[in-house]
């Protein structure tokens, strides 16, 4: 299972239930890793979507305590275990953790990788990815290019978890 996320300064993701910025780059980033794959999600980021519909082109799975939630062309999952019997479905390496913060954290230890879009810039947040930079057994691997956007310079680094747990 892998991880993608934009990310901070100060490793925030968001605001206001939206993405910091957008850049047409790192859309176009997100949509080739997970075309054709599975991506995992909370309810909230379903929900920011547009029109609050899964993406196409992709296995949606939502993870969300609301066991009631109408997710027309996802899969609703409402608990860890039920996440578990869901992916066996699907190969590891195809499966995509995509948002948002409590997701990101419950699911940060069974992630091998994490594709991560560094914004060099500090923006007014109320979520937050744990810093991997921090984050023992996580390592960068690939701090990549710097690109810009308009007055934004953005990276999309690679980190590597060196002791993924199973789920």
């Amino acid at each position: 299972m892998e991880l993608i996320v934009a990310v901070d300064k100060n490793w925030a993701i968001g605001k206001n239930n939206e993405l910091l910025v957008r850049i047409s780059n790192d859309m176009k980033h997100f949509r080739r890793l997970t075309e054709g794959n599975v991506i995992v999600m909370g309810r909230k980021t379903l929900e920011s979507f547009p029109g609050g519909r899964p993406l196409p082109n992709r296995a949606n799975i939502v993870l969300s305590r609301q066991k009631m939630l109408d997710a027309k062309g996802a899969t609703v999952v409402s608990s860890l275990d039920e996440l578990r019997e869901e992916i066996r479905k699907y190969e590891r390496e195809k499966i995509y953790v995509v948002g948002g913060e409590s997701i990101y954290r419950l699911l940060l230890p069974y992630c091998e990788k994490a594709w991560v879009t560094r914004l060099d810039y500090a923006y007014e947040a109320d979520a937050w990815m744990p810093n991997l930079d921090e984050t023992e057994g996580w390592s960068l691997e690939d701090p990549g290019e710097e690109q810009t956007y308009f007055d934004v310079i953005y990276y999309f680094s690679l980190y590597r978890n060196e002791h993924p747990k199973q789920l």
